[in-house]
């Protein structure tokens, strides 16, 4: 059964200027309902992440600050938003939804978190609207407890994952994939294992064959035995911030080929949502509930 993280608080509202794409997070599993793609039964509610499993990934420091809400003005501003302790809750228990998808996704192959996708928190400090790395977490989480071996990452949001790429620069275990706008945020770019990075206005053809064949050889030659994907929708035409041509359609079929490598690959796959900045909210939503259809179909 495709198991899928989501808790009320996911819904935690953010100041003026920031509640729109806080919508998706209620929408999302409202749809996925509506149109009988999942049952009640799919849906399960994470806890909070402990301080030990934070700290797998995260410096001391960083995390007590942040947990005291004692950042700096300066860090709180490359964070997005003012902190508050709902805030932190609603992030840890997000971190917690990672986990335990990934011990879902080797029971039933796949899960899915409704949140998450913080790929732009860096182990010492957030950014980009992210303040913990779940994947990181979640990823380190399975090595310590010896549940995988050889992690793969694969960040197909149009941000680079540079925060992913920075805990794990010197981790021979994990290997981050990262698909990106080579003129979007963030401007500074990390390095990852392998980083592809896209021109402004590439077409549905083209974003797919360089997915298809960069990520097919990644899977021979890093050989995962788990996957994390990070399947943000903001590779859409009507993203705000995207910068890419790429339709409803073709981010589906991307999804797609993700889900069947792993499954010819017998690799299970823990999922989490990532941006998505369309005017409209029905073109995130409906994008984001593809993923789960392709999740559904193959999965569940």
């Amino acid at each position: 059964m495709l198991k899928i993280a989501y808790k009320e608080i996911y819904q935690h509202p953010l100041p003026e200027g920031h509640r729109f794409p806080m919508l998706k997070y209620e929408l999302i599993p409202k749809q996925l309902l509506y149109e009988g793609i999942i049952s009640n039964e799919n849906l399960f509610e994470p806890n909070e992440c402990s301080e030990e499993n934070i700290l797998l990934t995260h410096d001391y420091n960083y995390w007590k600050n942040l947990n005291q809400l004692k950042l700096t003005e300066s860090e709180m501003r490359r964070i997005g938003f003012p902190l508050s302790s709902k805030l932190i809750t609603r992030e840890i228990t997000i971190m917690q939804g990672t986990i335990d998808c990934a011990l879902y996704a080797l029971q039933f192959g796949c899960a899915m978190n409704i949140a998450g996708g913080t790929h732009h928190a860096f182990s010492n400090k957030g950014e980009g609207f992210c303040m913990l790395n779940d994947m990181a977490i979640a990823a380190n989480y399975l090595l310590k407890n010896k549940l995988a071996e050889r992690i793969l990452i694969v960040d197909l949001d149009v941000h680079q994952g540079n925060g992913t790429a920075q805990i794990f620069q010197n981790n021979k275990n994990v290997f981050t994939f990262s698909m990106h706008g080579k003129n979007n945020y963030p401007f500074h770019k990390e390095i990852s294992d392998l980083d592809i990075e896209l021109p402004d206005g590439i077409n549905d053809d083209e974003y797919l064959l360089l997915m298809q064949n960069n990520l097919s050889e990644v899977f021979k030659k890093h050989e995962p035995d788990f996957v994390f994907y990070l399947c943000g929708v903001d590779i859409l035409s009507t993203d705000k911030y995207g910068k890419l041509n790429i339709s409803i359609s073709a981010c589906k079929l991307r999804d797609i080929f993700v889900f069947e490598l792993c499954k010819k690959h017998k690799v299970s796959i823990a999922c989490a949502m990532g941006g998505g900045y369309s005017p409209k909210i029905s073109d995130i939503v409906n994008a984001h509930c593809n993923t789960f259809k392709a999740a559904v179909d193959l999965f569940d």
